[in-house]
Parts: C-alpha cells; sequence; structure tokens
C-alpha cells in the first residue's frame, strides 16, 4: 500500500528541515574517517570475500529468466557456482553447481530446461528437487546412502518475482533482513514487474568506489550538472537508515523547477498505477546492503548490483522491470542499444572510477572524512563490520560504531523538530 497521509507529510516537512538547518542535527554523531584501506588493502578485500558474500542476501535472478519447471540459470556472481532450478512444485531452489560424486559441474550451460540434471562426468543424474536418482554401475559402491547425496542446497527466497540467494544458514529470513522496507515496496507491486533488459559492465575501480556514487547526492552538482541536478533538490534530500544497513533517500524536484526527463520512458508503456505522491513526485531510492541500490518510480524498477572482480576491479550489473510493455517498446532505463553502453547518468557516475581507485592507492590517500549528507556510507561500513566480525578485522581498518540506535529507523531525532 502506498505511503499513508501522515508518513508522506512527515517526509515533506524533514524535507523543509533538511534545506533549512545549517548545521547537522543535534546529537548527529562525529563521523570518523573511513580507513583508506578498506579500498585498496588485500586484507580487506579477503575479510569481505570471506564475510560479506559469503552472509548476505543477494539478488541472483528474475522469475522470468526461469519461468517453467526445468528451467535452470547457472550464476556465479558472488564467486560461487550456484545453479538456480524451478521445480516442479513451482518453488525455485538454489544449489551448488557440484556433484556430489566428483566435484564436476552439473550444467555449463548459463541457462536451458531439463528433466534430469545429470552429471557429464560420471553420469550421476539429479531430479529437479536436487535429490539424487541414479548412480551409474551401483553395485560398485558399498552401502551408498543416496537419500543424503543430493546436491547440496542454497538458501533461496524471493520478494515478489525477484530471486536472492544466501550462503549462511545462519541468516535471517529475506523479510526479516528486508524489514520495514518490504512494506514500503508493496506499492511499487514487485509481483507483478517483469525483467526488461538486465546488462553487466566491467570497470576498472573497487567495487565499493562505484556503488557509493549512487548512496548520496552530495556529487549531484559537480558530477550531473546537466542531468540529474536541474531535477534533484539535493539540499531537501532526506536519508532514512534501516537495520541491516539497509537506507534509503528521498529527494524532490526544486521548487518551481521544470522536472526533465533524465531517463525518457515511452509513454506508452504501462506505468504501476498504486504507487503513491512520494514515488511520483520524488527521487525514492534504496540501497539493500551490501550491493544494492535502485530508485524507484511508476515507471519501473531498475536495480543496480555491484559486484567485486578483485581488488580493484568490479562489474555493474543493470537491471530493468516494469510492467506489461508492448512488443519490441521493452524500457531500458541504464543502457543505450540493448545494453551496447551505459546511458549518459551512468556514464557520469562511472567516468572517475579508474583515476579514483589510482589517486587511492597514492600515499596521499589518508582515509575518507563523511559528511551528513554521505551518513548512508558510513552506516554501511558499520553494518559491514558487524558482518564480518569486529575482532575478525585489524584495528587500522575498523571503523567506530557511532551511529547510535536512536538515528536508525523507526527511530529519527529529527522527526521531533518538526513540532517545534
Amino acid at each position: 500500500m502506498p505511503m499513508s497521509p501522515q508518513e508522506i507529510q512527515t517526509i515533506k516537512g524533514l524535507m523543509e528541515y533538511e534545506s533549512a538547518r545549517k548545521a547537522p542535527p543535534d546529537g548527529f554523531p562525529v563521523l570518523p574517517d573511513i580507513p583508506a584501506g578498506r579500498y585498496t588493502d588485500p586484507r580487506f578485500f579477503e575479510l569481505e570475500m570471506a564475510h560479506i558474500w559469503r552472509k548476505s542476501w543477494l539478488l541472483a535472478a528474475h522469475i522470468d529468466e526461469l519461468p517453467e519447471p526445468g528451467d535452470y540459470l547457472l550464476w556465479e556472481n558472488a564467486g560461487q557456482p550456484v545453479l538456480l532450478i524451478h521445480g516442479d512444485d513451482g518453488a525455485v531452489r538454489a544449489f551448488y553447481n557440484t556433484c556430489r560424486h566428483r566435484g564436476a559441474p552439473i550444467v555449463t550451460e548459463r541457462s536451458g530446461n531439463r528433466r534430469r540434471f545429470t552429471c557429464p562426468y560420471h553420469g550421476w543424474s539429479y531430479d529437479r528437487e536436487g535429490t539424487l536418482k541414479g548412480i551409474r554401475d551401483p553395485e560398485d559402491f558399498h552401502d551408498l546412502d543416496m537419500s543424503q547425496r543430493g546436491l547440496v542446497d542454497i538458501r533461496c527466497e524471493s520478494f515478489g518475482n525477484l530471486i536472492f540467494v544466501n550462503f549462511d544458514d545462519a541468516a535471517p529470513t529475506l523479510l526479516d533482513w528486508l524489514g520495514p522496507i518490504a512494506a514500503e515496496w508493496e506499492e511499487f507491486q514487485f509481483d507483478n514487474c517483469r525483467l526488461s533488459a538486465r546488462h553487466i559492465f566491467d570497470l576498472d575501480c573497487n567495487w565499493k568506489i562505484a556503488m557509493e556514487a549512487n548512496t548520496e547526492v552530495y556529487h549531484v552538482r559537480s558530477i550531473h550538472p546537466t542531468t540529474v541536478a536541474p531535477v534533484l533538490d539535493d539540499r531537501r534530500n532526506v536519508n532514512t537508515l534501516y537495520p541491516y544497513g539497509h537506507g534509503r533517500m528521498i529527494a524532490p524536484t526544486p521548487k518551481d523547477m521544470v522536472v526533465l526527463d533524465i531517463m525518457p520512458v515511452d509513454p506508452n508503456i504501462a506505468q504501476i498505477d498504486t504507487v503513491g505522491e512520494i514515488g511520483r513526485t520524488c527521487t525514492q531510492s534504496y540501497g539493500l546492503f551490501p550491493n544494492f541500490v535502485a530508485p524507484l518510480s511508476p515507471h519501473a524498477i531498475p536495480p543496480l548490483l555491484f559486484w567485486p572482480n578483485g581488488i580493484d576491479k568490479c562489474r555493474l550489473e543493470t537491471w530493468t522491470m516494469a510492467p506489461q510493455w508492448q512488443e519490441g517498446m521493452r524500457p531500458d532505463l541504464w543502457t543505450e542499444n540493448d545494453g551496447a553502453q551505459l546511458c549518459a547518468v551512468l556514464q557520469e557516475d562511472t567516468q572517475f572510477g579508474e583515476q579514483i581507485q589510482k589517486s587511492m592507492e597514492s600515499y596521499g590517500f589518508r582515509g575518507v572524512p563523511l559528511s551528513y549528507q554521505e551518513a548512508r556510507i558510513y552506516h554501511w561500513n558499520e553494518e559491514a563490520d558487524r558482518v564480518i566480525g569486529i575482532d575478525n578485522i585489524p584495528e587500522d581498518l575498523r571503523v567506530a560504531q557511532v551511529l547510535g540506535r536512536e538515528w536508525i529507523y523507526p527511530n529519527d531525532p529529527r522527526r521531533e523538530h518538526l513540532h517545534d
């Protein structure tokens, strides 16, 4: 359901509070510098790989990519060989693409449809639910319990049409991890939006450098002077911090400013008719820990995903999901010519990544002092340390845990000023 009228008025009030303030809100903590090594030190990169990508919910697929029983998708963006299979019961399951015999891959093609999944090495065969159903020359095995030799499963849960995986059996459920964001997303109909575009681009910088450009508006007037800046009032932007390192920004169009189409959408394409006033009049963007950023609108749900590909390289994945569209009118908010290149806004966001990486590797880069406007980045880093385990991190690479619960949704001291 859309935001309540009371919540809409509160957000509008917070916009005016942000515009009028002359300093960070009373009581907001000083944010210590982010250690430089979190972008360049192999020790921290190894900790990220061992913990963050293993313990977080990661967006892997859309149901449109495996819509029928027997459809499968091979997914390896997080460094593990994941096999997603649409089962006969309608559920999508995730398994390691690793045969229980000698470890060979069960499938090598990215996608397809199979009644049985047979290992090409020695012929062990699994059904669509991952159960071992047959082995070659069973008489040569002594008391092999086939019921215990099915494909090793990976936690797999869905939100609407989105399919997430998590390698950690102890992690919270997907809905618990989303928390209040799940309710806020109801108005965008994640269960009705189809996948219209999905592309991936290689960038020569640490993955956090690329991602952080999409989690703050401090850079807008410098990097996007003619694209985003005319349609986004960065001084009235309202940031919200959620549990588990998630965040939200809501930025209105400047007052008395004509709205421009940054990423034009064909008017003949259906809109999401349940989106409320804030989603229709503001940039309403969410960041999910660790690597998901999506500005939601009545036109589309367009996540950006950032994947490490080495300490100084990453992959930017662009998605566009939208309601029904006519043949030949598939919307793609992020690329031009069906993935040939990034759109103008993302080209601006990524143009300095390689230079920033090289600059960060210099002796002169000591750390990152963040402003109040960039608090979502600090919030993310605090969560990263909690996921890794603070004691596992060398002291010179840790961030101080300074954002108290009073700044985490549903708490927000700024709301007290709205009644002054």
